[in-house]
Parts: structure tokens; C-alpha cells; sequence
């Protein structure tokens, strides 16, 4: 009797159960035996079979000790020879080479693939990488390129910036004179006034139409004239002002804007693959939150520039007209007051009109001045009373702008409170104006009502010596450098 393999790893001779295609492992066909097996003493000790073996590390269940049973009977049988060659002889030598050319054959054609699948993919990660690491390249070059845009618009927008500050601090001055020589132009004016008040008070034949009285007119026209000139040049430079300040605003938030931008792509021309902070940002590339194009981009501050540029020129043609304003109404106002002087010195007189008629006139004023603050206490009680339904009315709305997704809806509640929402902002829009218009006319009265003060102050002391008195207020007159603006 043989026996095939060793003692402790042996695989006995046994019959095959139920194969009806031939082993694929290499290892299981090489080990096929068609020898039968011997039948050993199952009291021996020296030969162990391979269920002696199996029962050591697994525990054996009842189904497998059924099989291992029915094993035992198989290899008692197959003892005898007609029964060995009934039982084993399963495949044929044309089957067992053909197994193994199938076996050769499928390893050649998987170690194949396997090969052309790791060239194709080394090729894609080379192209992939020097296509990422161009592209990466490109990128950079194209954020060098945009931080150079910035810089130069930068510069632009800087010395704009300088420009514009030093335009309007000109302004500003020019503007300080022309206040000034306004408020200069007060006092001769009332004193040109207050001389008609007191020649009105002259009596009987004195009370005459004469050269004193037409020239005190024309000073106060010219005054007047004067003034209204300067109060529109006035008018301009504020509004200039406005204007230069505004174009200032933009120029300072374009460069604003733009040292922010250059410094966002400063950090990120600086990115490498190694740095700190880089992370995934998760459909980043699907988001477009662009407000501009480099056409529409460098217009935009081409024309912040065009517009300050713009804004200069017109400020500083302003400003030569208001030179050219302040020496002249200087000059007329300083002529006009020496004919007066020339004229009152051949005959003087002094004027009064109905105190009594001012009086009442001031009376009135007070009493309406009264009024009208009624009238602003009333509409700011109202605008008061209005805060809070448009606070409601908003905070609904804001609160309902935080519904999810599709409950997000722009239904009739929505509609409602938009509208209510503007009918009390142009509740509150009338009101203001209203307060706005009565607070103005307050102004309008409180000024009347000074000016009635004065003019009945300058009667009560016209009832005085005429010529001491005209002639004392006639003697100060603003110097030249005053009126045109200087200190």
C-alpha cells in the first residue's frame, strides 16, 4: 500500500464526490490522485486520517460526522479494484491539458490587461499632472497680471485723490472769503437802511424825494444785488463742494475697494500647493458672484477718474469767478458809499415809518410763530406715533424673509405688508414735509420777527438828532481787503 503526502499535511487517496468540471487552481489538479486508498486499522496509532486531523482544530458538527462516516464506507469499498476504476477515472489527459492551457491562457490575458491598464493610467496621472501644474501656472500669470492692473489703477485713482484734496481745501477758502465778505455786506446795508428809516421820519416840507434818498436806494440795491450774487456763487460752492466730495467718496472707495482686491489676490497669487490655509470649498466654481467684466471694470474707474477730472475743472472755473465777483461787488459798493457820503454832506435827514404798523406786524409774526410751533410739536407727536406700526410692519417682514426653501413664497400676507409698509413711509414722507415746510416757515418768522426787532429799535432811535445820527452809523464802512473776503 502507498501513501501520498506527510504526516501532517497528507491529503489521502479517496473517491471524489460530486465534481462535474475539472479544478481551476493549479494547486488542486497537480494533486489529483486516481490511486485508491488503503484501508488502515482504525485502532493504529501510526497512520491518522484526515479527519483525525480535522477534528483537532474545528468541532465537529453531527452533519459532518455524517459525511466523515460516509467517507469511511467509500474508501472501505473502493479497496477492491473493479471499484477503483468505476469510481476515479473522471477525466481524461485532453481534459487536464486543457484545463491548464485555459489557465495559462486567461493568466497571460489578465497579466495583459492588467499591464495595459497600469501604462494608461501612468500616461493619464503624467498628462494630468503637467495639465494641472499649466493650468495652475496660467493662473498665476493671469493674477500677476490683474494685481499689475490694480496697482496702475491704484496710482491713478492716489494721485486723483491728491488733486481732488487740494481742490477742494482751495475751494474751501475761497468759499470762507466769500461768507465772510456776505457778512460784511450786513452791516453797510443796514446801515444804508436804517438811514431811509430815519429820513422817512423827516416832517412837513422836509419829507422830500432828494439826491441823499435816491442814492441811499441805489446803495441798498447795489447791496442787495451784491448779496444776491453772492449768496448764488455761495450756493454753487457748496453745492460744488458736494459734488468734488462726492467724486472724492468714489475715487477713495475705488481705491478702497482695490486694496482690499489687491490684497485678496496678492495672497492668492502667493498660494502654492504647500501653503497653510488652502482647503475644499465645495461647488466654488458653480458660483458667480461677479458684478463686473475688465471692459466694464477699468470703464468704471476710468470714469470715477473722468468724472473727479470733471469736477476739478468746474470747481476751479468757480473759484475764478468768485475772485472775479468778490473785486467787483467790492468796488461797486465801495463807490456807491462814498457818493452817499458826498451827498449827505449837502443835507442829511432821517426817515421813519409806522411804528405802530411794525408793531402789529411783530405782534402777528409772534403770534403765528406761536402756532406754527403748536403745529411742530403736533407733527412730531405724529411722526412719533408712527414708528411703531412701521416697526411691526418690518419686523413681519423680516421675519417672514427666514421661511425655508419653498414656504419662502410672495403670497398675499407678503403683498400686504409691503403695502402697508409704504403707505406708512409715505405717511411718514407727508408728515416730514409738512414738519420740514413749518420749521422752515418758523425760520422764515423767527427771521421776520428779528428784522422787526431792529428796524423798530433803529425808528426809536431815529426820533434823535438826524444828522448825528446817520452821520455817526455812516462814519464805519468795511475796508476793501474785508470785502473781498480777508480778515
Amino acid at each position: 500500500m502507498e501513501l501520498i503526502g506527510s504526516t501532517l499535511t497528507a491529503t489521502y487517496a479517496r473517491p471524489k464526490t460530486s465534481h462535474f468540471l475539472p479544478a481551476i487552481s493549479t494547486m488542486a489538479s497537480s494533486y489529483r490522485n486516481t490511486q485508491p486508498a488503503l484501508v488502515m486499522n482504525p485502532s493504529a496509532n501510526l497512520w491518522r486520517t484526515n479527519s483525525y486531523y480535522k477534528s483537532g482544530g474545528v468541532v465537529s458538527n453531527p452533519s459532518s460526522i455524517q459525511r466523515e462516516n460516509l467517507d469511511m464506507v467509500r474508501a472501505k469499498t473502493m479497496f477492491y479494484p473493479s471499484n477503483r476504476t468505476a469510481l476515479t477515472t473522471r477525466y481524461t489527459p485532453e481534459d487536464w491539458y486543457k484545463s491548464n492551457q485555459s489557465n495559462y491562457r486567461e493568466s497571460e490575458s489578465s497579466r495583459k490587461s492588467a499591464e495595459r491598464l497600469r501604462r494608461d493610467a501612468v500616461r493619464l496621472m503624467q498628462d494630468r499632472d503637467q495639465l494641472t501644474r499649466r493650468s495652475q501656472e496660467n493662473t498665476s500669470k493671469n493674477i500677476g497680471e490683474r494685481l499689475n492692473d490694480i496697482v496702475f489703477w491704484k496710482s491713478e485713482l492716489s494721485h486723483e485723490i491728491d488733486n481732488m484734496v487740494t481742490e477742494i481745501a482751495a475751494l474751501t477758502e475761497v468759499k470762507r472769503r466769500l461768507e465772510r465778505a456776505l457778512a460784511e455786506t450786513e452791516g453797510p446795508l443796514q446801515v444804508s437802511q436804517e438811514c431811509l428809516y430815519h429820513r422817512e421820519k423827516r416832517m412837513s416840507i422836509d419829507l422830500v424825494h432828494d439826491d441823499v434818498e435816491k442814492d441811499l436806494i441805489k446803495e441798498v440795491e447795489v447791496i442787495k444785488s451784491c448779496q444776491e450774487r453772492m449768496r448764488r456763487h455761495l450756493d454753487r460752492a457748496i453745492a460744488q463742494l458736494a459734488s468734488n466730495r462726492a467724486a472724492q467718496h468714489e475715487l477713495e472707495r475705488d481705491i478702497s475697494d482695490k486694496v482690499t482686491a489687491q490684497r485678496i489676490d496678492d495672497r492668492c497669487h502667493h498660494l502654492r500647493n504647500t501653503s497653510d490655509g488652502i482647503g475644499y470649498y465645495r461647488g466654488i466654481e458653480r458660483l458667480d458672484p461677479s458684478l463686473s467684466l475688465p471692459d466694464s471694470w477699468s470703464k468704471f474707474t476710468d470714469d470715477n477718474i473722468l468724472h473727479s477730472q470733471s469736477e476739478r475743472a468746474a470747481s476751479h472755473k468757480l473759484r475764478d469767478e468768485i475772485e472775479i465777483l468778490l473785486n467787483t461787488t467790492s468796488n461797486e459798493m465801495w463807490n456807491q458809499f462814498n457818493n452817499v457820503n458826498v451827498a449827505f454832506t449837502n443835507r442829511i435827514s432821517e426817515t421813519a415809518d409806522a411804528k405802530n404798523n411794525l408793531q402789529t406786524h411783530l405782534a402777528k409774526t409772534l403770534q403765528e410763530i406761536f402756532q406754527t410751533e403748536m403745529l411742530i410739536d403736533s407733527l412730531k407727536k405724529a411722526l412719533r406715533d408712527k414708528e411703531c406700526p412701521l416697526k411691526v410692519a418690518q419686523t413681519r417682514l423680516e421675519e417672514r424673509t427666514r421661511r425655508p426653501n419653498v414656504e419662502l413664497c410672495r403670497d398675499n400676507p407678503h403683498h400686504r405688508l409691503v403695502s402697508e409698509v409704504r403707505e406708512i413711509e409715505d405717511t411718514i414722507y407727508r408728515l416730514q414735509e409738512r414738519l420740514m415746510e413749518a420749521e422752515n416757515s418758523l425760520q422764515i418768522l423767527v427771521k421776520t420777527k428779528v428784522t422787526l426787532e431792529h428796524d423798530l429799535s433803529v425808528k426809536a432811535n431815529s426820533l434823535f438828532l438826524e444828522q448825528e445820527k446817520c452821520m455817526s452809523m455812516r462814519k464805519s464802512f468795511p475796508s476793501m481787503p474785508r470785502l473781498v473776503g480777508f480778515t
